[in-house]
């Protein structure tokens, strides 16, 4: 509601207000240095009215219009501050909720454009293009999770994510998306349910198109209208934050789209794009690239980021198509890319733009993390700065991903020709702090579900997804998983529609998300599985090279030895029994989980609740233990201990068998 909307038709400049930009402001602007500067230029309700700042370096004349001077590019002109390149001014008796956009006048080639404002803290809802004035005052109770968050995402700690695009996960029953406040308590009790520690966002941010799913982004400082306005996204952090979930959300500073409302040729020159094509444009997106050499251009962005954890209390950032900031030539042809002063392929400007992003965040947010999505063999990605790194506190392992998808995706027949798929990330898994993802990039395009990705028959592919999932959380690293993988979903993700909630009334539908809910419960109980994910001291195999029969044992291992877990996976059809493995331990071992569970949909084959090891050397262990693996199954033993609290044995029926 707009209060104290002001007069219509007024003419002239606007008045002056006291200026919220001080000569110190102007010095940290344009050095690249001003982290907050949300706070000074866009759109703010103060004593008065609003005052508008905007950065427009080369415009002649720059005035604010809505419909509160019925769109009049004469009505309300700001005034220069100085020479900074940035104009002021006030619009007297305006609130909240007052639709507006820039009026820019180049001094170049008669260039004319009404523009959105790049400092919104929101905007009308897409199609339409304007910005809305807003207060962002909101009230949280979050205080608890707040308090706790250090540990909650620290490297040692369980970080199980599921990844959410708003506007699909789920509909209303006439196909409407929910908003904001209908999805928080529904995602937060579903998220707590099936025990994910994080729910990760596609973007958020405004964006004009879509079917872009947030990756063309344009309000950098306003999370989309589609499903409602600022503070009920607040609302919907709050929520999952007072159920005890973390929030990531994935932001894009590597390209822009080229609306002409938005940041494209905003004075009538490339102020925020590159001038050159070579540099400027994305042959992947047909978007633009941010000029990181431009130093307001890393106030902006570093502005950004910074605003998402502080007026959202977000949890982390996921950075968006790092690998295309990184190199000059990405996805181009030799001759379409201009080399750097040294004559070499790296991305200098971008690469002091993600080292400046990474110290401020850090700075002002030791309890977050940001994560890379990085698809080059870039060394020390998420290494600390003073040591040469980038300074992210993990990245994505996409050669994990694209290897165990390219080996689950053959028949079990042809696996032990690809052993190697499954051993090889252990030559590099402690390069970096990684986490495993299983995204959004995996189900779209053509490239089918996850179970649609499996061999088989039915019963097959149901029990390979299970395995890929028990042998993603076998491995050292953080977890991801997108919505829609954890019941199953045959059909390909599809943005315009909901998750196919109705597949859970099938017990092997609802069999998969139940695996997938203890699997993020065993590794959150289990430190060994999570506490060493990025050190090699937390990882040991048993056996890699039973290539034969596609079999691979390991030992996940924790600050405490006697807390080992040992993981099996057998990837092929045919059960195995009295299959031996090596025990670091001697004494009894429980079965913990076991995928082949009938509550899974599995055939119930298992180790009845445990096994003993016996004085036998085996893989150069003192004593061992025989087995069965299920067929295309993933079986997790724990030794037996003294713990407090009973033992909990595998949720496999095993017993029963």
């Amino acid at each position: 509601m707009v209060r104290n909307p002001p007069g219509r038709g007024q003419k002239g400049s606007a008045p002056p207000p006291a200026s919220r930009l001080t000569d110190d402001d102007l010095y940290l602007f344009n050095e690249g240095s001003h982290f907050r500067l949300y706070e000074k230029l866009g759109a703010h309700v103060v004593e008065g009215g609003v005052s508008f700042g905007v950065w427009a370096p080369d415009a002649e004349a720059v005035s604010v219009i809505g419909e509160f001077n019925d769109w009049n590019p004469d009505a309300l002109l700001l005034r220069p501050k100085g020479d900074s390149g940035i104009w002021e001014g006030l619009l007297p008796g305006g609130g909240s909720g007052l639709s507006y956009k820039y009026h820019v006048r180049s001094r170049y080639r008669g260039y004319r454009f009404d523009k959105a404002d790049p400092f919104a803290f929101e905007t009308e809802v897409p199609p339409a293009t304007a910005s809305v004035t807003c207060d962002l005052t909101y009230t949280w109770k979050d205080e608890v999770w707040m308090a706790e968050r250090r540990s909650r995402n620290a490297a040692d700690s369980p970080m199980a994510v599921y990844e959410v695009h708003l506007g699909s996960w789920r509909r209303t029953a006439g196909g409407r998306p929910l908003t904001y406040r209908e999805i928080a308590p529904a995602l937060a009790e579903y998220v707590v349910e099936n025990g994910f520690t994080h729910v990760e966002f596609l973007p958020v941010m405004e964006h004009p198109f879509g079917g872009s799913w947030g990756y063309q982004t344009l309000g950098y400082f306003a999370p989309t209208r589609r499903f409602g306005p600022p503070r009920d996204f607040m609302s919907l952090v709050d929520v999952l934050h007072r159920a005890g979930v973390g929030v990531i959300l994935d932001w894009v500073p590597s390209h822009f789209p080229k609306d002409g409302h938005g940041l494209a040729y905003f004075d009538g020159t490339h102020l925020f794009e590159h001038e050159d094509p070579r540099k400027g444009l994305h042959p992947d997106w047909d978007s633009l690239i941010f000029n990181y050499g431009r130093k307001e251009v890393q106030s902006f962005l570093i502005s950004s980021a910074l605003f998402w954890l502080d007026r959202y209390h977000a949890d982390g950032l996921r950075v968006d198509a790092v690998a295309s900031m990184l190199y000059l030539d990405y996805s181009r042809d030799p001759g379409d890319w201009i080399p750097n002063e040294y004559g070499g392929r790296e991305n200098l400007e971008a690469i002091d733009f993600l080292r400046r992003l990474n110290t401020a965040v850090y700075e002002a947010y030791p309890d977050v993390q940001t994560v890379a999505e990085d698809s080059t063999d870039w060394p020390m990605v998420s290494r600390p700065i003073y040591v040469g790194g980038l300074g992210f506190g993990m990245k994505w392992d996409m050669g994990w991903m694209h290897d165990t998808l390219s080996y689950m995706s053959r028949d079990p027949i042809h696996r032990s020709y690809h052993h190697d798929r499954l051993t090889f990330r252990m030559l590099y898994a402690f390069h970096e702090n990684f986490a495993l993802p299983l995204s959004h990039d995996e189900v779209v395009h053509g490239k089918g579900s996850l179970i649609g990705k499996m061999p088989g028959d039915d019963w097959q592919k149901f029990a390979n997804l299970r395995l890929l999932f028990g042998y993603m959380y076998a491995q050292p690293g953080k977890k991801l998983l997108f919505m829609g993988g954890e019941i199953a979903q045959w059909s390909e993700w599809n943005h315009e529609s909901s998750l196919e909630w109705h597949l859970l009334e099938f017990p092997r539908h609802n069999g998969m998300r139940r695996w997938v809910a203890d699997l993020n419960r065993l590794y959150r109980e289990e430190a060994a599985l999570h506490e060493l994910d990025f050190l090699p001291s937390g990882f040991e195999w048993i056996d890699c090279s039973d290539s034969t029969q596609s079999v691979i044992s390991l030992i996940r291992k924790g600050r405490d030895p006697d807390q080992s877990v040992i993981a099996v996976c057998n990837f092929t059809p045919e059960p195995h029994t009295a299959y031996r493995i090596g025990a670091p331990m001697e004494g009894r071992w429980l079965e913990r989980l076991n995928s082949d569970g009938l509550d899974y949909g599995g055939s119930g084959l298992g180790n009845l609740g445990g096994v003993e090891t016996v004085p036998e050397p085996c893989h150069g262990y003192s004593h061992s233990m025989v087995i069965t693996i299920p067929p295309l199954a993933a079986v997790f033993f724990r030794k037996a201990d003294e713990r407090p609290g009973p033992e909990r044995p595998a949720r496999n029926d095993s017993d029963e068998v």
